[in-house]
């Protein structure tokens, strides 16, 4: 599988990173590990996660889905096989937030436990902080690359405003710059990412790993009218923003393309992405080895103008009529 560079870091990623944050909720971690071997066997490298994750669960304490990962990682030897990515800011709990010096030194040492490793590929500041200057925050991870304990940083929900004032920062002082963005961008949700984030991610060569790429899984097709809402825990979420007059003429479009190109909708919303401006590589959360395979096979897909049209198209339908 070819690789992209993430950003200006030297990095090479599959073109899908994983997503994990289903691991230790949605999926135990027999499965888990299931998915992480199928994502590496199938030619992928990249795993995404994060120190709050999945503390939405209830009895959880966040840290879920790095410690599986860890435990991967150390079952299989395979961590010099893999880049791994994980974020710190968002609240754990009362205590356990945000982007201050002596908390991100403080939570690094935690996902290096759990993720029984002594360094992270690309560590990313899962949300803006704005009661911390950034020049703070890029002090605290120069000094972690520095110590070998981070190689890369990244943002995550960023607003363009804030991305450019952290890089002006990095620039002034010499701090590491974030190589890379990780926001909302789908078929979808196009607007804020297109036009404010896509030309200063261009401009400074920053790599887009956008989230929600399959826009909770409604771009699968799996949600299609009200009663399909009561499949998964997220349905009533989904169907509250997604379906919708416009989200239905994006599926008719989907399913259009898939017929041409004999793939499925999954795979035609993330080719979508992969061939978008600016981004890297979409991340995708798989829930068993037979998904894991489906989203691999996107990276070898390559949508043609007429199907690039047809989905534009499906764009100009208004959410309400």
């Amino acid at each position: 599988m070819q690789t992209r560079e993430l950003g200006r870091s030297g990095l090479q990623i599959s073109p899908l990173m994983l997503g994990s944050n289903v691991f230790g909720w949605t999926i135990d971690e027999a499965t888990s590990f299931a998915v992480l071997d199928a994502f590496v066997a199938n030619g992928g490298n990249a795993i995404d996660t994060a120190d709050a994750y999945s503390v939405w669960v209830p009895g959880h304490v966040g840290g879920e889905s790095e410690t599986i990962i860890g435990k991967w990682l150390r079952q299989r030897g395979r961590r010099d096989d893999v880049i791994i990515a994980t974020k710190v800011g968002w609240e754990v709990n009362a205590d356990n937030k945000g982007l201050k010096k002596d908390y991100i030194l403080r939570a690094v040492e935690g996902s290096l436990q759990r993720l029984q490793t002594d360094y992270i590929d690309l560590y990313q500041s899962h949300k803006d902080d704005p009661t911390t200057p950034v020049e703070e925050t890029l002090e605290a991870y120069a000094q972690l690359v520095k110590e070998g304990k981070v190689r890369v940083i990244g943002a995550s929900n960023f607003t363009a405003a804030r991305l450019q004032e952290s890089l002006d920062a990095s620039a002034k002082h010499g701090f590491p710059r974030y190589e890379t963005l990780q926001n909302l961008y789908n078929l979808y949700d196009r607007a804020d990412f297109e036009q404010n984030l896509a030309p200063l991610l261009l401009q400074e060569n920053i790599g887009a790993i956008p989230y929600y790429g399959l826009a909770a899984g409604f771009l699968t097709g799996k949600y299609r009218d009200q009663a399909d809402l009561q499949k998964s825990q997220r349905g009533a979420g989904v169907g509250q923003k997604y379906l919708n007059d416009k989200g239905l003429a994006l599926l008719t479009a989907l399913d259009a393309v898939a017929d041409r190109q004999q793939a499925t909708l999954a795979q035609v919303a993330l080719a979508w992405l992969m061939q978008a401006p600016a981004v890297t590589a979409p991340i995708a959360s798989a829930t068993s080895v037979g998904q894991v395979t489906e989203l691999l096979e996107a990276t070898e897909l390559r949508l043609t103008a007429e199907d690039l049209e047809t989905l534009e198209t499906a764009q100009a339908v208004p959410a309400a009529k």
